[in-house]
């Protein structure tokens, strides 16, 4: 099989300054062609670093896809060391000189200088790739039945050059095989549980079909994979599997696409054609968050009230003082208030409200760091329930605003 190494250069990678969102997006897009991505790795902007990767990833791999490094400034040495590597020359490629004129004088409106020039410049043994998104040019290499391209590492000028350029390329020098995937998404149990649960269909799996467990906060995804020469048969027999293993955790079962728990509570609302709002205290916005990553939620959502403080849970969402003395704002009666406060303030068909102690500090004998209460419902139903998280802050959010999306889902399907 044809196999693929991505390379990612940048200190800002290696100190985590940077993100490397990069090498996930290419590896979700070369899956998508059936080319199989081997090894990913990411080096600092030193040249014998770089020097060494591209020798041990060729010598394991057929394609070799670069981002990184082909800035302007001195740390950027990804194109003078390729020159090097490929034993070519420097030369100006006419198509990237007019690339770069042409942003600066009608994108950017800005003078040239000769650093932005030098951009244009190219080993002469490449195939060049023209950035439709920036200046730095694309490199295509071949040496030794292997291929080497050079992307820039700012992530839409990546991104369009993967799609335009390099993927169709690789489709046309190389044959590949379909690669089929089918996901799951359960919630309410874990990994292990779910494992017991399936241990028999996952022994009767063929040998090219693989499962996998994808825990994240409160759910597992469940991914089968496989791969052949035929699309249909491929397709087809993969499919048969996933019916089976559907059935097997039915129970648990959230969706049986690879979407996140906010999507499918955004689709149940839009069938529906129904709205949701949000009453966040410890969660900060979170869940309004999640819901508004997609363009078009305004289909579905209509706000969120984030209230922090005993003084805008009482203005905001009519929370009664009495109430919030005697049993506290992480309580059960606090989040039905909440919620119903939240349906009248933004006159929408459900509600989430959710408060707890997410820490490090703020916990107590009987309300530990981690204590959350959720309340989900429509003016006719308020449903609640106590949850305990021990992790971190930020986990101990996410999980909140995971298992308050699950419960939403659960209470809009229990009245069908």
């Amino acid at each position: 099989m044809i196999q693929t190494s991505i390379i990612t250069i940048g200190d800002e990678l290696l100190i985590g300054q940077v993100i490397d969102t990069n090498s996930a997006w290419m590896a979700q897009q070369l899956n998508k062609s059936g080319i199989r991505v081997v090894r990913r790795i990411a080096v600092g902007d030193v040249w014998d670093e770089i020097w060494n990767a591209l020798d041990q990833e060729s010598k394991q791999a057929d394609i070799i896809l670069i981002t990184g490094g082909l800035g302007p400034t001195a740390d950027d040495i990804t194109k003078p060391l390729l020159c090097k590597y490929f034993s070519g020359k420097m030369v100006v490629h006419d198509g990237a000189l007019q690339n770069v004129i042409n942003i600066f004088t009608n994108i950017l409106k800005r003078p040239i200088i000769e650093r932005n020039l030098k951009q244009a410049e190219v080993p002469d043994n490449c195939k060049v790739l023209l950035n439709k998104s920036g200046t730095a040019p694309g490199m295509w290499f071949e040496k030794g039945g292997k291929i080497f391209v050079s992307m820039p590492g700012v992530p839409n000028e990546m991104k369009g050059m993967m799609q335009d350029d390099v993927i169709p390329l690789l489709n046309n020098y190389f044959q590949f095989p379909h690669i089929a995937h089918r996901t799951l998404l359960t919630a309410g149990v874990g990994e292990s549980f779910i494992a017991e649960m399936i241990e028999d269909f996952e022994k009767a799996l063929p040998k090219h079909i693989k499962l996998a467990y994808l825990p994240n906060y409160g759910m597992v995804r469940l991914r089968l994979s496989s791969s052949g020469s035929e699309i249909l048969s491929t397709e087809d027999e993969i499919q048969h599997y996933f019916i089976s293993l559907q059935e097997l955790v039915k129970e648990f079962l959230v969706t049986n696409k690879d979407e996140p728990m906010q999507q499918v509570v955004a689709n149940l609302l839009v069938a529906k054609n129904q709205t949701i709002s949000t009453a966040e205290s410890c969660t900060g916005g979170y869940i309004a968050h999640l819901l508004t990553q997609k363009a078009g939620a305004s289909a579905y959502y209509s706000g969120s009230i984030v209230s922090y403080s005993y003084k805008a849970k009482e203005s905001l969402l009519e929370v009664s003082q009495s109430v919030l003395e005697i049993n506290g704002a992480v309580s059960e009666e606090v989040v039905i208030q909440m919620a119903k406060g939240a349906l009248k303030a933004l006159n929408t068909d459900y509600t989430i409200a959710v408060s707890g102690i997410m820490g490090p500090d703020g916990g107590m004998k009987d309300k530990p760091v981690g204590t959350v209460w959720i309340a989900v419902g429509n003016f006719e139903q308020i449903v609640t329930q106590k949850f305990t998280f021990n992790f971190d802050r930020t986990r101990n959010v996410e999980l909140t605003a995971t298992f308050a999306l699950n419960m939403l889902r659960k209470f809009i399907l229990s009245l069908d």
